[in-house]
């Protein structure tokens, strides 16, 4: 069972990550290895030992990630990683104590979820809360994206965290190019790689878009083929969450 909402062009229909099987399991693709802990932020949602879902911490004891990556309960939450696979001394892990998924969330809209962690994360310099953004995003902007997802759009999961440059699209353009298949909200905000064939992909589901250093948007889904420049990536719009988010922490 793979956890990212991924839309089947061939099919026009939008499916949740719960349907799908583990061939579809998408990371990012046309990317390039980051720096090792030049996005201390990042957070790995895994069952076992296996990644699922991307997220970004956004207090010492909160996470953001997508409402699509909801359904298991023992998430072990790695912080501080690079590589998913080496022992790091950087690293550390976490559970869930509550699940918060945005009350209208519903797989096609409002894609997006706080997670109350079991303990407070000791921040380090592999180890931070990134800023949220709070206006609205420009088309044009020039923003990155990064996971431990799918770099070929084939199930090859990269050992180290993968980061891509992605330019967002204006609203009316995305909805056009979408036109028939899914309706794009004004909850959401759109980007495109800077080549065909450049995005996110299976496995970030519930990473961030950042940009100017803040996170801007979370991961949410994509084409059938991975950064196809037809279908741009959709990512949930976090300034239309702000009230929301403060609301929850507070609460927590």
């Amino acid at each position: 069972m793979a956890f990212l909402l991924c839309v089947y062009v061939a099919l026009y229909i939008v499916q949740s990550v719960s349907q799908e099987s583990e061939e579809d399991r998408l990371g990012v693709v046309g990317g390039t290895e980051a720096v090792p802990h030049s996005r201390p932020y990042m957070v790995s949602l895994q069952e076992g030992k296996r990644h699922l879902c991307g997220g970004i911490l956004v207090r010492e004891d909160f996470v953001l990630t997508a409402a699509h990556c909801n359904g298991f309960r023992r998430y072990r939450v790695v912080l501080g990683a690079h590589s998913l696979r080496a022992d790091e001394s950087t690293q550390q892990v976490l559970g869930i104590s509550h699940f918060y998924p945005h009350p209208k969330y519903n797989q096609e809209d409002n894609d997006i979820m706080l997670l109350k962690l079991n303990g407070k994360a000791k921040l380090t310099k592999s180890v931070k809360v990134i800023s949220m953004m709070k206006r609205r995003l420009p088309s044009g902007k020039v923003c990155s994206t990064a996971g431990w997802g799918d770099v070929g759009d084939n199930n090859t999961l990269p050992e180290k965290l993968q980061e891509v440059n992605t330019t967002t699209l204006g609203r009316t353009e995305c909805a056009q190019r979408w036109r028939g298949i899914v309706r794009i909200t004004r909850h959401m905000v759109c980007a495109t790689g800077q080549r065909p064939f450049q995005g996110f992909c299976s496995g970030d589901s519930g990473g961030p878009l950042v940009c100017d250093g803040m996170a801007a948007g979370i991961i949410s889904f994509s084409g059938r083929r991975c950064g196809d420049p037809k279908y741009p990536d959709v990512y949930m719009h976090i300034p239309n969450y702000t009230r929301w988010i403060k609301r929850v922490l507070k609460r927590g």
